[in-house]
Protein backbone atom coordinates (compact mmCIF):
# COMPACT_ATOMS: atom_id res chain seq x y z
CA UNK A 1 0.00 0.00 0.00
CA UNK A 2 1.33 3.42 -0.44
CA UNK A 3 1.70 6.25 1.76
CA UNK A 4 -1.22 7.84 -0.83
CA UNK A 5 -3.53 4.90 -0.24
CA UNK A 6 -2.90 4.38 3.27
CA UNK A 7 -3.37 8.92 3.76
CA UNK A 8 -6.52 8.04 2.27
CA UNK A 9 -7.89 5.15 3.64
CA UNK A 10 -7.25 6.49 7.32
CA UNK A 11 -9.03 9.76 6.71
CA UNK A 12 -12.31 7.70 5.68
CA UNK A 13 -11.90 5.69 8.69
CA UNK A 14 -11.70 9.11 10.80
CA UNK A 15 -14.51 10.29 9.14
CA UNK A 16 -16.65 6.93 9.07
CA UNK A 17 -15.90 6.76 13.28
CA UNK A 18 -16.27 10.46 13.86
CA UNK A 19 -19.70 10.43 12.04
CA UNK A 20 -21.05 7.95 14.49
CA UNK A 21 -23.62 9.01 16.55
CA UNK A 22 -22.70 7.78 20.49
CA UNK A 23 -25.68 6.24 22.80
CA UNK A 24 -26.65 8.79 25.64
CA UNK A 25 -27.20 7.96 28.62
CA UNK A 26 -30.14 8.82 31.22
CA UNK A 27 -30.83 8.21 34.61
CA UNK A 28 -34.28 8.01 37.24
CA UNK A 29 -34.18 8.31 40.96
CA UNK A 30 -37.29 7.07 41.79
CA UNK A 31 -38.76 7.85 45.49
CA UNK A 32 -42.73 8.22 46.55
CA UNK A 33 -41.77 12.15 47.63
CA UNK A 34 -41.51 12.54 43.77
CA UNK A 35 -45.09 11.27 42.72
CA UNK A 36 -47.89 13.78 42.08
CA UNK A 37 -49.44 13.70 44.76
CA UNK A 38 -46.37 12.31 47.12
CA UNK A 39 -47.76 9.46 48.98
CA UNK A 40 -46.02 7.35 52.28
CA UNK A 41 -44.21 4.45 50.86
CA UNK A 42 -40.39 4.77 51.80
CA UNK A 43 -39.93 2.45 48.35
CA UNK A 44 -36.71 3.67 46.20
CA UNK A 45 -35.74 2.80 42.86
CA UNK A 46 -32.86 3.40 40.04
CA UNK A 47 -33.72 3.40 36.34
CA UNK A 48 -30.10 3.07 34.23
CA UNK A 49 -31.13 4.43 30.31
CA UNK A 50 -29.31 4.20 27.09
CA UNK A 51 -30.71 6.03 24.42
CA UNK A 52 -29.16 5.74 20.48
CA UNK A 53 -30.25 8.95 18.16
CA UNK A 54 -29.27 7.34 15.32
CA UNK A 55 -31.30 4.34 15.58
CA UNK A 56 -34.11 6.32 18.46
CA UNK A 57 -33.52 3.03 20.60
CA UNK A 58 -34.26 3.18 24.38
CA UNK A 59 -33.04 0.59 26.72
CA UNK A 60 -33.48 0.78 30.35
CA UNK A 61 -32.49 -1.66 33.74
CA UNK A 62 -35.04 -0.87 36.60
CA UNK A 63 -34.15 -1.29 39.65
CA UNK A 64 -36.47 -1.06 42.73
CA UNK A 65 -36.97 -2.46 46.23
CA UNK A 66 -39.49 -1.73 49.28
CA UNK A 67 -42.92 -1.25 47.52
CA UNK A 68 -45.99 -1.98 49.43
CA UNK A 69 -46.59 -4.82 47.30
CA UNK A 70 -45.75 -6.37 43.95
CA UNK A 71 -45.15 -3.76 40.98
CA UNK A 72 -48.94 -4.04 38.79
CA UNK A 73 -47.18 -1.92 36.13
CA UNK A 74 -44.28 0.31 34.96
CA UNK A 75 -44.07 3.24 32.43
CA UNK A 76 -41.99 6.01 31.13
CA UNK A 77 -44.49 9.10 30.79
CA UNK A 78 -44.20 12.13 29.59
CA UNK A 79 -44.66 14.69 28.44
CA UNK A 80 -44.19 15.81 31.96
CA UNK A 81 -41.79 18.05 33.91
CA UNK A 82 -41.32 17.42 37.91
CA UNK A 83 -44.54 18.14 39.52
CA UNK A 84 -47.12 17.32 36.43
CA UNK A 85 -48.40 14.34 35.55
CA UNK A 86 -48.82 12.93 32.07
CA UNK A 87 -49.79 9.74 30.05
CA UNK A 88 -48.14 6.46 29.52
CA UNK A 89 -45.33 7.07 26.67
CA UNK A 90 -43.98 3.83 26.84
CA UNK A 91 -44.54 0.52 28.83
CA UNK A 92 -42.17 -1.28 30.90
CA UNK A 93 -42.84 -5.18 30.28
CA UNK A 94 -42.13 -7.27 33.45
CA UNK A 95 -42.19 -4.97 35.62
CA UNK A 96 -43.17 -7.30 38.19
CA UNK A 97 -39.99 -8.15 39.19
CA UNK A 98 -37.01 -6.09 39.77
CA UNK A 99 -34.95 -5.66 38.00
CA UNK A 100 -36.63 -5.27 34.80
CA UNK A 101 -34.70 -4.77 31.56
CA UNK A 102 -36.19 -3.95 28.25
CA UNK A 103 -36.37 -1.13 25.30
CA UNK A 104 -37.91 0.34 22.76
CA UNK A 105 -37.81 2.08 19.42
CA UNK A 106 -38.87 6.07 20.36
CA UNK A 107 -40.72 8.12 17.37
CA UNK A 108 -39.63 11.81 16.57
CA UNK A 109 -42.02 13.06 19.08
CA UNK A 110 -41.04 10.81 21.91
CA UNK A 111 -37.30 11.47 21.43
CA UNK A 112 -37.74 15.21 21.14
CA UNK A 113 -39.30 15.02 24.28
CA UNK A 114 -36.91 12.64 26.20
CA UNK A 115 -33.85 14.42 25.30
CA UNK A 116 -36.04 17.99 26.51
CA UNK A 117 -35.91 15.77 30.11
CA UNK A 118 -39.80 15.36 30.09
CA UNK A 119 -40.29 12.02 30.76
CA UNK A 120 -40.74 10.28 34.49
CA UNK A 121 -40.91 6.77 35.24
CA UNK A 122 -43.57 5.09 37.59
CA UNK A 123 -43.74 2.18 39.09
CA UNK A 124 -47.37 1.34 39.94
CA UNK A 125 -48.62 -1.09 42.61
CA UNK A 126 -51.88 -2.39 44.20
CA UNK A 127 -51.96 0.01 46.79
CA UNK A 128 -51.30 2.97 44.96
CA UNK A 129 -52.45 2.48 41.68
CA UNK A 130 -51.61 6.30 40.55
CA UNK A 131 -47.92 5.00 41.22
CA UNK A 132 -46.08 4.52 44.22
CA UNK A 133 -42.43 5.69 42.91
CA UNK A 134 -41.98 7.98 40.68
CA UNK A 135 -38.40 9.61 39.11
CA UNK A 136 -37.68 12.32 35.99
CA UNK A 137 -35.61 11.07 33.40
CA UNK A 138 -32.04 13.09 33.21
CA UNK A 139 -29.09 13.18 31.48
Amino acid sequence: MTKAMFAAFALGAAVLFAGAASAETFKATLDAKSEVPPNASTATGTADINYDPASKKLSWKLTYSGLSGPATAAHFHGPAEPGKNAGVAVAIPNAGTSPAEGSATLTDAQAADLEAGKYYVNVHTAANPGGEIRGQVTK
